[in-house]
């Protein structure tokens, strides 16, 4: 493993370790939801108008020439050489 990995890693758990105890939340008031009177007959649903382009998708069959390659491998001369 690289060493700088290493040290990111300390870091990390370094910087976690100190968020978890330098952060102290305390609850000092209850919730309280409000009161709400549902009408079921007045409502109503939001309309939309959307206009969204058209996608066409066609499949065509195609040749492709592929370039041939040749590898020729180094002499042993010239490596022993290098």
């Amino acid at each position: 493993m690289r060493i700088g990995a290493v040290i990111a890693a300390i870091v990390a758990i370094v910087l976690v370790g100190f968020g978890i105890y330098m952060i102290d939340i305390d609850q000092t008031q209850e919730a309280r939801l409000p009161d709400v009177e549902v009408n079921v007959e007045d409502g109503q649903m939001p309309k939309f108008d959307a206009e969204v382009g058209d996608v066409d998708v066609v499949e065509e069959e195609v040749t492709v020439t592929v370039p041939k390659l040749e590898v020729t491998p180094p002499e042993e001369e010239n490596v022993a050489q290098n």
